[in-house]
C-alpha cells in the first residue's frame, strides 16, 4: 500500500462528524511529485477512518466518498461515543494539532512525468487517515466547527506530555 498525505480542508463537529477533501484536483503535486488524475479513484461504499495509517487505530468510518470538481470529497464520523481514542483525535483536530488527511491506496495505472513524479490514472483506495504531518503542500485545514471541548483538549495534551515524559 502506498500513501499520499497532504493538508486538507476539513471540519469536525462536537458529535464527531467530519468532512473534507481527501485529494484536491488543483493540479499541484504532493511532495513526492505525484498527481492523482480526476476519475482515478475506485473505492467501496465505506472506508475505515484511521489515525496515521495505523490499522490498529481505527477511530471512525467514512460514510460518503465522491469525486467532485474540487477533488475527492469525504464525509464520515469519529466514533466518539464508543471509542476513547476517537475523542482524543477529535480534540487534537479541534485544537488544530492534526491538520491533514492522507489516503492509503494501491496504484493500478500510472505514468512517470518528466522532471519526476507520476500521474496516477487509476488507483484502488484502501483507507483514509487523519495525520499530523501531511504530504501535499497546498491544502490546509480552514477550521474546526467547535471549540467547546477545551477541557478535553487540555486533557489530551496533558496525557501526551506525560506519555512523552515517561518515555524519555
Amino acid at each position: 500500500m502506498q500513501r499520499l498525505e497532504f493538508k486538507s480542508n476539513f471540519n469536525v463537529g462536537d458529535a464527531g462528524e467530519i468532512s473534507g477533501i481527501a485529494w484536491p484536483y488543483d493540479g499541484t503535486p504532493d511532495r513526492m511529485g505525484d498527481i492523482v488524475q480526476k476519475g482515478a479513484f475506485t473505492f467501496p461504499a465505506t472506508l475505515p477512518l484511521l489515525f496515521s495509517h495505523d490499522p490498529d487505530d481505527v477511530v471512525g468510518v467514512w460514510d460518503s466518498i465522491e469525486e467532485t470538481g474540487a477533488g475527492l470529497q469525504v464525509k464520515g464520523r469519529l466514533l466518539i461515543n464508543d471509542v476513547a481514542r476517537a475523542r482524543e483525535v477529535r480534540a487534537l483536530v479541534q485544537a488544530k494539532a492534526i491538520t491533514g488527511l492522507s489516503i492509503g491506496y494501491s496504484v493500478k495505472q500510472a505514468t512517470s512525468r518528466k522532471g519526476g513524479g507520476r500521474t496516477i490514472k487509476s488507483l484502488e483506495l484502501i483507507e483514509i487517515s487523519l495525520v499530523a504531518v501531511p504530504m501535499h503542500p497546498r491544502a490546509r485545514v480552514t477550521s474546526a466547527k467547535s471549540a467547546s471541548e477545551l477541557l478535553a483538549i487540555a486533557e489530551a495534551i496533558n496525557r501526551a506530555a506525560l506519555a512523552f515524559k515517561e518515555s524519555a
